[in-house]
Formats: C-alpha cells, structure tokens, sequence
C-alpha cells in the first residue's frame, strides 16, 4: 500500500495493447454516481472502445477540494459501481504528480504509441473546457467525444471551445471511427441523461446531515 492508503495496482497506468481504441474519462468523482457510469457505458458502446480508464483524479484544480473525499474512498466507490471488466479504475494520475489534463494525456500518449485513445467527457465539461490549462494541445493530441448531460444542449454547444473547434467536429453517426480521426477531431453524443451530479449528491448529503458546509456545495455551479 502506498500514498494514502491506495493500493499501488490504482496508481499504475493500466496496460493498452497495440491497436486497442481505449477512452480516457477523468473525473475527481466526489462521489461517482450512476451519470457517470452512463457516460462511461455510451462511451464504450459508441466510440467502439477496448477500454475505457475510469481515471479518478487528485482533484480538479477548477474547483474548491475542501469537500473532496480521500483518494482511496473515490476509488473504492468507483469500483463498487462499476461491473463492466472493460472500465478500469486508475489513479495513475497522483504519481504523476498533476492535476493537468493536457500533462496527463501526453504522458498517456508517448507511452503507448500503438494504441488509440479518445478523451471522454460530459457536455457540462464542455462549458468550461476553454478554461483548463493548454485545451487546445488536449484537443490537438487525442479526438474528444462529448457525452450529452441533463441541460441546456445547445448551450454547450455554443460554448467558447465549442466555436473555436467546430470546423473539427465529426458527425455522431461517424464515432465508431472517431478514432481514425487526425486532432483535431470531436464528436457530440446524443442518448439518454442521468440528472445525477456529484455537486448535488453532496449538497443532499449534507443537508440531511446538518452539516454547515451544504449551502456552499449547493452554490458549487461546476458539476462534477
């Protein structure tokens, strides 16, 4: 066991095969919940994917980590969530040392030249993804399919990253093939959506608690 408690097989980059199509799915996931697992199951069934690596995160340096759960309680969560032996939970993430997607996925990538890999994410990821550090190197280096979440769609849509990228955007119909796709390359997935969101999970929990912490996790408007 090591770094808080986690066993070390969480903190080692699960292995990818040559020619595997494999989604990438971060998340601090404080706590998972069924809309994740959704996200995570279209991914697979429509993107085609081998793999996809449930990748639990140190914590997302766009939100406040007051509330964040320990490591290894996200990782047990997720793991008790989750039944399809294609998901792989990691936190291979914590020995890397960032928070940074775009450090992540080149890491990702120079490792693994063989395989194919597609970032993952939902829509409500998508309102803010102009804001994480180097999004258009993320967006350059991997195809990125975007999982439609309970909202306002066409909002995300019309989202900064969302206009800037549009001329690189694939057809749903075509995200089998998505990752032939030279960056880049996104696609925007319609299907059923979970109104879950671990913001709100939160908030709940505290309420019924009592805890004082629940008005701020309500006004948390970034879900997770």
């Amino acid at each position: 066991m090591s770094v808080e408690g986690v066993d070390k097989h969480y903190l080692t980059m699960p292995r990818a095969e040559a020619g595997m199509v494999v989604g990438l799915f971060g998340g601090s996931f404080n706590p998972p919940h069924e809309g994740h697992l959704l996200v995570a199951e279209m991914a697979l069934k429509r993107l085609g994917l081998d793999q996809l690596w449930w990748m639990v995160t140190p914590g997302n340096p766009l939100k406040s980590r007051s509330n964040l759960l320990p490591l290894q309680e996200r990782i047990a969560l997720s793991e008790a969530l989750i039944e399809d032996p294609r998901i792989k939970v990691t936190a291979f993430e914590e020995k890397l040392n960032t928070s940074f997607t775009a450090e992540t996925v080149a890491h990702v990538v120079a490792r693994n030249r063989r395989a194919h890999f597609i970032w993952v994410m939902g829509a409500d990821s998508l309102k803010t993804f102009h804001r994480w550090q180097k999004w258009r190197q993320i967006a350059d280096t991997v195809p990125i399919a975007i999982i439609d979440r309970p909202g306002a769609t066409l909002s995300f849509l019309s989202s900064a990253a969302a206009r800037a990228l549009h001329f690189a955007r694939v057809h749903e119909n075509e995200a089998l093939h998505l990752w032939r796709k030279r960056p880049p390359a996104w696609t925007f997935l319609h299907g059923p959506r979970s109104p879950l969101s671990s913001t709100a999970i939160r908030a709940g929990y505290k309420a019924e608690t009592g805890d004082d912490e629940a008005n701020a996790a309500k006004s948390d408007l970034l879900k997770d």
